[in-house]
């Protein structure tokens, strides 16, 4: 209110009792609309699907689909959206609104005592810039290598001596040894530092920059980014979707994905997979969400905003699931077809028989035939059979890193003009990344900037953060840094992130009071939440989140010693061995 003090002379002209309550809540209304606010409500929605809509949609999705059932994993998805999802993304988006804070001063708002959940929101986002920027890291150099006639991650590079392929690509493939030895030159294990990759540092170090220049003037820069950031990845799903299905054997994979395999829905692992991938895909407990919507007008509506970005958020990752799957379908028929070829060259070579006698349609019955007639020929070839499937082939289940950066670039490579598809897709990365990382910077940045002290320095507080993750996470850009980054993905972010959302759930609930939050969206909507919001809120959400959070601690107990995977140059395709962490 001392902001906001009324032109000079009105006290005088005015008696003190004069001044009624309507005089004074005009004065507290001017300050709180005195904080920036998002240009339009159009915004405030695309900043929130830019931020939404991420690395998970497109790497994490596509792979519980393909673990738990097909299209059959889409029932308990979908229900745990409706369930968990919605209404807890609607109530962050309220409390922002109203409160008009960051996620410490809303939380110290409602009580003194709950400050701490916004500071462990503050801490929580903060491990996840540390790490998450580093994906753009790997972006870019993806992308500045596409600029090449031939992809480097297409054939393997040559030995010393010029006599042939390097043996360890050959014995692995080419996409996995130039994600393994060239962008990230990874160490055999966690002991092993080896110093900086200069390559990714420089690489982490545009990303930062970038990321600054995003955020460095609030929402008045964050509300024009996300009009591209958020709309861009879309054109390009819509591209890869078109040239998608019309690549050889891309049916395969969108079949594959809607065949149903509804015996997985007896599976509970089904069920908790579902709740954690809406949990998190949602981006919830961050404090970005209530960061952003702190930015909005008092009347704005944010109950139908919620449902709107979180189905679009859901649609989305089924969107990019018809885009992987019809790439996997075509990465699994390239394989399996050219499994085929292998197994008839093999046959021919070694056996008297025609060129045309064999054919990839009846290899298989050849092989049985002449294990059969010839056994004694056969058995000096036995080593060197496969078993050419296609089903097995599209039941190899990848995510993470492993799909975006290796099966992606598998698939790209043999593509007509691969430069041109490698470009629009590692730029699709980028943006989808970026995206992400301006709600994960703002969610720190806006509690800390809400302080009076810190409020006029927030250029310096937002330079002074993104200096300070880009020198911690230079760690993750040295040769053992992947082995840091896997850990910080598995553990840095989840118990803490329930246990939040939890305590958010239970507090605005049973400490704020349902009654009292009931009538503060009353004021900014005009009408109450009905019973659904309220259900959800005071019942199921919590039971869900409790059980999430109880299950997460027994698997972490029966898991054992926690351990990561390491790269061994001498076993290559089949040591991503485990070691333990001590």
């Amino acid at each position: 209110v001392k902001l906001c003090v009324p032109p000079s002379g009105f006290i005088r002209k005015l008696p003190l009792h004069s001044i009624e309550l309507k005089d004074i809540t005009i004065i507290i209304i001017m300050s709180k609309e005195a904080r920036p606010s998002w240009d339009s409500p159009m915004q405030f929605v695309l900043a929130c699907v830019s931020y939404a809509v991420g690395l998970g949609n497109v790497w994490r999705f596509p792979y519980l689909c393909q673990m738990h059932g097909g299209g059959g994993f889409l029932i308990p998805y979908l229900l745990m959206l409706i369930l968990e999802g919605i209404p807890l993304f609607c109530m962050e988006l309220a409390i922002g609104q109203k409160m008009r804070l960051g996620s410490i001063g809303a939380w110290t708002a409602i009580s003194p005592y709950l400050g701490g959940l916004g500071i462990a929101s503050v801490v929580t986002s903060m491990y996840l810039c540390l790490y998450y920027n580093v994906i753009n890291a790997w972006s870019f150099w993806y992308l500045f290598h596409s600029f090449q006639s031939v992809l480097p991650w297409a054939e393997c590079p040559v030995n010393a001596n010029r006599t042939g392929y390097l043996e360890e690509c050959e014995v692995a493939s080419p996409t996995q040894y130039f994600f393994y030895r060239e962008t990230l030159n990874i160490s055999s294990s966690i002991d092993e530092n080896g110093g900086l990759h200069m390559g990714q540092a420089l690489c982490l170090l545009l990303a930062w920059i970038i990321v600054y220049l995003f955020i460095v003037r609030g929402v008045k820069s964050t509300g024009v980014v996300v009009y591209f950031t958020a709309t861009f990845p879309y054109v390009v799903l819509i591209i890869y979707l078109i040239r998608g299905v019309t690549l050889h054997g891309a049916w395969n994979g969108v079949k594959y994905m809607f065949t149903p395999k509804l015996e997985q829905l007896a599976n509970p692992q089904t069920w908790i997979n579902a709740a954690t991938q809406i949990f998190f895909s949602l981006g919830l407990g961050f404090g970005s969400l209530i960061a952003f919507s702190s930015y909005n007008h008092h009347n704005n509506d944010f109950e139908k905003q919620a449902v709107i970005i979180s189905l679009i958020n859901s649609g989305t990752s089924v969107f990019a699931s018809i885009v992987t799957f019809s790439i996997y379908g075509f990465k699994a028929t390239f394989n399996y077809e050219s499994c085929l070829e292998r197994m008839r060259l093999l046959c021919l070579n070694a056996f008297d028989l025609s060129e045309e006698s064999i054919s990839a349609g009846n290899v298989t019955e050849w092989i049985h035939y002449l294990n059969i007639t010839h056994p004694e020929s056969f058995a000096a070839i036995a080593s060197k059979i496969e078993h050419c499937s296609l089903e097995a082939e599209l039941d190899t289940a990848v995510e993470g890193t492993g799909l975006a950066f290796i099966v992606y670039s598998e698939a790209i490579k043999n593509m007509p003009l691969s430069q041109l598809w490698s470009v629009l897709y590692f730029i699709m990365l980028l943006l989808l990344g970026m995206g992400s990382m301006l709600g994960n910077v703002t969610a720190i940045i806006t509690p800390l900037a809400d302080i009076k002290l810190l409020a006029p320095l927030r250029s310096g507080l937002v330079c002074l953060v993104c200096l300070l993750c880009l020198l911690l996470g230079f760690g993750f850009t040295s040769r053992s840094g992947n082995y840091w980054f896997t850990i910080f993905n598995e553990y840095a972010a989840t118990l803490s992130l329930l246990f939040i959302v939890f305590l958010e759930v239970i507090s605005v609930c049973y400490v704020y009071g349902l009654r009292r939050f009931e009538r503060d969206i009353e004021d900014m909507l005009g009408h109450r939440p009905n019973w659904y919001w309220k259900v959800m809120w005071a019942v199921v959400s919590p039971l869900l989140l409790f059980s999430l959070f109880i299950f997460y601690i027994i698997n972490y107990i029966q898991g054992g010693t926690p351990t990561y995977q390491a790269w061994d140059k001498d076993l290559v395709r089949s040591a991503i061995k485990r070691k333990h962490i001590y």
